[in-house]
């Protein structure tokens, strides 16, 4: 139980007719900790009652059980209320300790299924950075999702149709050695196809092979079957390298080719529904009545388009999964997109449109530049990972040499310090990433948060305790009580991380904890023989609360917490 729910039950009998939930979203934390560890406005009591709020404020004080709270007090408009630290501080605990795993959870999902779109690269092309974003925001939403007990279902969404494999069919026609590709073929398929890019602008005639060639993939050419085939398969295999380094699997690797199959139901229906009209050769969807450009269903020369596969694909998730959200998560230039996709289903007849997310999240560049495949300025992602691993060895190598398992301890900084970077920042924002920056063991780091814990880690073994059933958590003291009721806080943020959709406020809780368990370390005395041995258990029982917040937080992250650094 937090403290906002024990402040809720307090007015609960003095709030009859509310709900617990509508209390709770009335209750704030004061900007002051001298007024209190939670405050309940009266303002909006204040037309029914027909009373002065700080009138009704004094009469409620009067009215709540004081049992557990050092003092509840009116100021103002405020009733405030100072929770018994060493009451509430040792349920807290309790909580955590004998539970560590599902602390802060509240099944609200009840087992409903969430279908979850995210990272979705193009194959032919390597993985890079700018992948990241949506593959690190989605796993980390999946697992909030797990954690509050919906059921995620992980789809990778491979760009593996349309137009531009195409091009890279015309470019390999042109240019391809066979010996090249067997040697690095996702480079070597990426470089046929930054050059028909750029020579296109004096060969138009390129370009106009590229749609030949997908026209002959939609209509079952086996030369271009056997060409997608060998494309998808190689870059699938790489794709899933990358993925093992950062811990994610998916329970589909179905792409638009799949959807590509699926598309005649959703024109049928929306021929039957007369909502498809004829503009300058094409097929559009006009949605002027939603304030929304019209959408192309069908090209003027007969082939279909992104939005066709995706009409099919949300079709065919809601058959399969009969999904509560349908969760995208996309960059935010495809906003419009996405308000035009809803929009085409609710025309459609399907209500179930009003499900669908849109996770937009901000572009990411490397050292302030900006990246493009189709230019050619793409930094590998998998790169990335293996250089920010060696950082971290060297770093681990100067602080502590004689670590028995530094190679995995490594990995496991190395690569969770490029995670955690992308997902401490709200997900919309923009963000520039600096490999030197992100690895470093101090300031607003992955590195920084997985040290404090391991330090803690250090100090439980150092101890030799080995449970705390018979430990007297009561016994902790206002040192104690600022990391208790911070952890105490874990459920609100992990609501907040869930209604939002951003996985920045668990890193940022993260951070702070480790921020203040920190300070707890370095002015608190735990192992010395002058300390009573009931309070150094008591603080003992904190340090381990700490711990297993943190591994928590970072998990949901999917970033590692190793026990030793």
């Amino acid at each position: 139980m937090n403290g906002k729910q024990i402040v809720a039950e307090a007015l609960q009998p003095v709030l009859p007719d509310w709900e617990m939930s509508d209390i709770e979203v009335k209750i704030e934390r004061p900007k002051d900790e001298k007024l209190g560890d939670y405050a309940f406005p009266t303002f909006t009591l204040a037309k029914t009652l027909r009373k002065a709020p700080n009138l009704i404020a004094s009469e409620m004080a009067e009215k709540i059980d004081p049992s557990k709270f050092e003092k509840v007090q009116a100021v103002g408009p405020y009733v405030n209320f100072f929770l018994n630290k060493s009451q509430v501080g040792a349920e807290i605990l309790k909580e955590i300790l004998s539970d560590p795993e599902n602390y802060g959870a509240r099944n609200i999902g009840q087992g409903r299924n969430v279908s979850t779109e995210y990272s979705s690269p193009n194959i032919a092309k390597p993985m890079g950075m700018g992948h990241l974003r949506s593959t690190m925001i989605g796993e980390s939403i999946a697992r909030i999702l797990a954690k509050e007990g919906f059921k995620p279902i992980r789809i990778d969404y491979l760009g593996d149709w349309g137009t531009q494999f195409g091009k890279m069919m015309a470019a390999y026609k042109m240019w391809g050695d066979d010996a090249e590709i067997e040697k690095d073929p996702i480079n070597t398929l990426l470089s046929y196809y930054v050059r028909i890019n750029k020579e296109a602008a004096d060969h138009p005639e390129y370009d106009d092979a590229g749609r030949e060639w997908f026209a002959k993939l939609e209509r079952g050419d086996e030369e271009a079957k056997r060409l997608w085939t060998w494309f998808r398969e190689v870059s699938l295999e790489r794709f899933k390298r990358v993925y093992k380094m950062l811990d994610v699997d998916f329970d589909s690797y179905t792409g638009e080719a799949f959807s590509a199959t699926m598309m005649d139901e959703p024109v049928r229906i929306l021929r039957e529904k007369n909502l498809l009209v004829k503009s300058q050769g094409a097929e559009i969807v006009d949605l002027e009545k939603y304030n929304l450009p019209p959408l192309m269903v069908i090209k003027s020369n007969g082939t279909s388009t992104y939005i066709t596969r995706d009409l099919a694909t949300a079709m065919y998730r809601k058959k399969t999964y009969d999904f509560y959200k349908s969760i995208y998560v996309v960059g935010q230039e495809q906003e419009v997109y996405f308000q035009q996709l809803r929009a085409c289903l609710k025309e459609m007849g399907f209500d179930w449109a009003d499900d669908i997310v849109h996770i937009s999240f901000g572009l990411m560049s490397i050292n302030g530049q900006k990246m493009s495949t189709r230019k050619g300025n793409v930094v590998d992602l998998e790169d990335v990972l293996n250089q920010s691993v060696d950082l971290a060895r060297k770093q681990i190598a100067e602080k502590n040499a004689g670590l028995a398992n530094a190679d995995e301890v490594a990995k496991q900084v190395g690569i969770g310090a490029v995670v955690f970077h992308d997902l401490k920042n709200y997900r919309r924002n923009p963000i520039d990433f600096n490999l030197e920056e992100v690895v470093k063991f101090e300031g607003e780091t992955g590195p920084y948060v997985q040290y404090a814990r391991a330090r803690g880690e250090s100090l439980l073994r150092k101890s030799g305790i080995k449970g705390f059933d018979d430990v007297d958590l009561t016994k902790i003291g206002e040192a104690e009580w600022d990391l208790v009721s911070f952890m105490g806080r874990y459920a609100d943020v992990l609501q907040k991380a869930l209604e939002t959709y951003d996985p920045s406020a668990v890193a940022k809780f993260a951070l702070e904890l480790a921020k203040r368990f920190n300070k707890y370390y370095a002015h608190t005395r735990i192992l010395v023989d002058d300390v009573d041995e009931d309070v150094k258990k008591a603080r003992l029982a904190v340090v381990k609360a700490v711990s297993e917040v943190i591994k928590s937080a970072l998990n949901l992250l999917d970033v590692k917490a190793p026990d030793e650094m």
